[in-house]
Order: structure tokens, then sequence, then C-alpha cells
């Protein structure tokens, strides 16, 4: 889903209020992300939330998948939104969120200031939420100096909040002109599914734990 499927998320539209006064609804995976989350480029069926989807589908495990992600969405922009992500209840939270920061030069400890807000909004409303944080990283033409201190943002958050870390959501895809469309920044479909297994390494011993 996109917008229209996040707002009815939020709303409790029928489609999404799963169960029955009998049954436990589905809990709640919840991509909070910008344009690799929100597969840009493609259908969304492509995007790696929706096959991170597919996989806990054919699990049967007891989850929901909602992807959140906003093309051109920065880690201040997910700070912004995540009040109204958490108006209903999410039970594991995966932030994919700092490429664009890191490409428009944002500090890296103003990155990391806006990540711990995330999860200190998130653990503050809902306490039993498990975080995931995606890891990111810059090509070297951005400066040795900065690449370093922005890849060691993401490591960082999770240690210092106990999170899962997704060593780099990228990791076999950045870089390799065939998994990229032409801009070469965004995933192909092929690329995407690589991005989801990146995810799937990670979120499903979480998942397990749950």
């Amino acid at each position: 889903m996109l917008l229209a499927g996040l707002f009815c998320w939020i709303a409790t539209c029928p489609e999404y209020a799963r169960g029955s006064p009998e049954a436990k609804p589905a809990k709640t995976i919840v991509f909070l992300g910008d344009s690799l989350t929100a597969g840009l480029g493609l259908e969304l069926s492509q995007a790696y939330p929706a096959l991170v989807e597919g996989k806990v589908e054919a699990l049967g495990l007891p989850f929901q998948v909602v992807n959140a992600g906003l093309s051109g969405d920065t880690t201040a922009g997910g700070l912004r939104r995540i009040d109204w992500l958490l108006r209903r209840p999410i039970d594991v939270l995966v932030i994919a969120l700092g490429g664009n920061d890191g490409l428009r030069g944002v500090s890296p400890e103003a990155t990391r200031s806006n990540l711990q807000g995330i999860i200190d909004k998130a653990k503050a409303r809902q306490p039993g939420v498990k975080i995931l944080v995606a890891g990111m990283q810059m090509p070297p033409n951005m400066g040795e100096d900065y690449a370093s201190r922005f890849r060691g943002v993401f490591p960082a958050v999770a240690e210092t909040n106990h999170a899962a870390l997704i060593p780099f959501l990228l990791a076999g895809v950045g870089g390799v002109p065939e998994l990229n469309q032409p801009d070469k920044i965004h995933p192909t479909a092929e690329g995407q599914k690589k991005l989801a297994e990146n995810v799937w390494a990670v979120l499903l011993p979480v998942l397990r734990r749950d």
C-alpha cells in the first residue's frame, strides 16, 4: 500500500480490520522509509516491503505489513511523521531512512538525533515495539570522512537502543548497474528482491521471537 492504503490502515478500514472478537488480529510490521521503500519507478508489489509480506504469508506468520515509504523523505521527515503512524499499534518498526540525509549532506549528528527521536517516540507510545534499523552508506565522492561518520550512525543507533541492525539495506545492489534503474540510485525489480533478502535475514528472527 502507498498513501491510500496507509490512510486506510490508520483509519481502520474494513480490509485492515483483521480478525473478529474471537480471533486475535494480526500484528503489524511498519516500514518507515523513503523512495527505496516506496519502490520508486516500480509497481508497489515489486517494492521490498511487499516481497517481505509474501515471505511472511508463506510461513503463515501472524503479521500484516504496512509500507510507510515516502519518496524524498529524510530522517527529519520521518520524525515528523511518526506520531501519525503511532496512532495505530505497531509491533515491529523497520526504520529505513537516512539515504536522502546523506545525499543532501546533512550532518551525521543530525541524522543520528532524528533516528533517536523516532525510536524514543515509538517506545514512549508503544513500549513493546520491536525496532529494526536499516544501515545506509554514502559513495566515496561524498568524502571519506563524511562517508565514514555517516556509515557509523546506524550501528551506533541500533546498539544504543538494543535494536536489530540490517547492516546495509543496499548490500549487493548499490553500485551494481544491472540491479539499478538508469538513475543509478533506485533498484530495479531484481534489485528490490535483494533488498527484501537483506531485510528478511534480520527480520525473520525478530518475528519468530515475538
